[in-house]
């Protein structure tokens, strides 16, 4: 499956090779119709559909467009979601199930069309995707349950055939045709080409600061953009102008995973080109891109609560320990760490939050094909047109069901690390004793300092207190970050927002000389 992240790791993505035109910064106040705020999968869709449907639009990135979380994932194009069909007809009904599935399976279309009819160079291809056993133990009962759910999936008329050994990996499974792949980065940057101009405008390094409603309007760069819409694509929603409640509980309401993926290349001997993806929670995940000389494996998992996990550097470890089982002459060159967002009953939040105002977030595992449907949501309700998927996937869903106590079980560890961290921290050690690459939380005159040494000897201090909520970070020595353990919001080693729902940096301190 996709796995949807932010680069912290210590090499670039399988993406990041190529060059994206530059944009410039919002440098003055504007009217547009629609502004929106991230310049990622989401952010183009709905400002590429939007241009089209006759709107005027400009995209707000905080950094370059596509270099957050859409050039760090795995980039699987599938409709098949981390809860398996037979579990969402249960949950939502089969009727909900059927359309859950549809519309990752349109939105796949959506990508291919746009790449046909805009002839993008993006490497798009159609190719089989395998569910298959867990890669550690045995089979065991598996093999029946997988068999139901496939006759399960095809009568509900999706195509899926249960195999006693699917291809590579040895492990009964089922196959579903018709899944697809493509390089991300490529795609959003031949969208990006098609809208800006005319009327339309993409900002970067344009980080939105504050918004404001009556009349709606957000801060950029110490400018004004207005406009009648607003849309918030950045995998973790703002703040907005929905009330503080509102808002707050909605992102309470999503929990973050980091996941970890690795790149590696190997020799051409009849592998085939398809998405593989096991049943373990987590589940691990594998793409074989398949090229003249050599093919090319992208291997991921280990997911993980952020924030929540010790020894993350032995992450990557583990997954070429496991790779090299497979591909004993696999040559690993990259590394790095992606966070999964998922809402609390395995549904991604697309649509209308508050008037006028409008996000897409809670994607799970399938942020490619999830970010293109909220992006047909969107255009969609702004242009005032029904869609089958926006009641299904609404903000304001009241349907509880079993899944919702999953959601209420999982966040019953926010108190638990909220109290366990302000009590904790390390009274003992001070900054001069960091090694170098090295962070740590150390508690001075009562306050907990987020301290981090570079390669160089430079020394940084940040508050350890989360801007989100006020939870103590947490150092992730495998990315070199500070992460938040309660709502998994993300910062870089000198206090900077890598990833929501925090919207400020660490605070500074002033760094005593050693």
């Amino acid at each position: 499956m996709a796995t949807v992240s932010t680069q912290h790791g210590s090499t670039l993505s399988a993406w990041q090779a190529i060059t994206i035109p530059e944009f410039p910064a919002c440098n003055a106040s504007a009217q547009f119709d629609v502004a929106i705020v991230g310049g990622g999968m989401t952010g183009l869709t709905v400002a590429y559909l939007l241009k089209n449907s006759g709107r005027s639009v400009c995209v707000l990135e905080r950094g370059k467009i596509g270099q957050a979380d859409t050039c760090h994932t795995s980039a699987h194009l599938t409709y098949v979601t981390d809860h398996r069909y037979s579990d969402l007809s249960r949950l939502f009904g089969k009727d909900e199930a059927y359309l859950t599935w549809k519309g990752a399976e349109s939105a796949i279309g959506l990508i291919e069309t746009i790449v046909r009819e805009e002839q993008i160079d993006c490497d798009f291809d159609r190719v089989p995707g395998y569910m298959h056993t867990a890669l550690s133990g045995n089979d065991g009962d598996e093999p029946v349950d997988l068999f139901t759910e496939a006759k399960t999936i095809r009568d509900a008329g999706f195509d899926a055939t249960y195999m006693e050994s699917v291809p590579v990996m040895d492990r009964s499974g089922i196959r579903f045709d018709n899944q697809a792949k493509f390089h991300p980065l490529k795609y959003l940057r031949g969208l990006a080409e098609k809208i800006q101009g005319d009327g339309c405008s993409i900002f970067e390094h344009s980080e939105v600061t504050d918004i404001e409603s009556e009349p709606t309007r957000v801060h950029a760069n110490g400018h004004t953009v207005h406009c009648d819409n607003l849309v918030i694509a950045t995998h973790v929603p703002l703040m907005g102008k929905a009330r503080f409640i509102k808002s707050t509980l909605l992102q309470t309401n999503l929990a973050a995973y980091t996941s970890y993926v690795i790149g590696a290349k190997i020799e051409k001997y009849g592998l085939p080109c398809a998405l593989f993806w096991d049943t373990a929670s987590p589940y691990h995940f594998l793409r074989i891109d398949c090229h003249e000389h050599e093919d090319y494996l992208i291997f991921g998992g280990n997911d993980h609560r952020t924030g929540q996990a010790d020894h993350t550097e032995d992450a990557y470890a583990k997954l070429e320990s496991l790779l090299l089982r497979f591909f004993p002459a696999a040559r690993v060159e990259s590394r790095w760490s992606g966070q999964v967002i998922d809402s609390h009953d395995g549904l991604p939040y697309l649509g209308e939050s508050a008037k006028h105002q409008y996000i897409a977030t809670g994607f799970g595992g399938n942020g490619i094909t999830f970010g293109t449907l909220g992006g047909m949501i969107i255009c969609d309700s702004i242009c005032g047109r029904d869609n089958p998927w926006q009641d299904l996937f609404t903000v304001e869903r009241k349907k509880f069901h079993a899944s919702a106590w999953s959601y209420i079980r999982a966040n019953l560890d926010y108190p638990f690390y909220m109290f366990k961290d302000w009590m904790g921290g390390d009274r003992q050690s001070q900054p001069m004793d960091l090694k170098l690459g090295e962070g740590k939380v150390i508690v001075r005159d009562g306050k907990r300092i987020a301290c981090f040494r570079d390669e160089q000897g430079k020394l940084s201090e940040v508050s350890a207190v989360c801007t989100h909520l006020g939870c103590i970070v947490h150092w992730n020595s495998a990315d070199q970050t500070w992460d938040c353990p309660c709502h998994g919001s993300r910062y870089s080693a000198v206090g900077a927002v890598l990833a929501g729902p925090a919207e400020t940096p660490l605070q500074p301190v002033v760094v005593e000389q050693t």
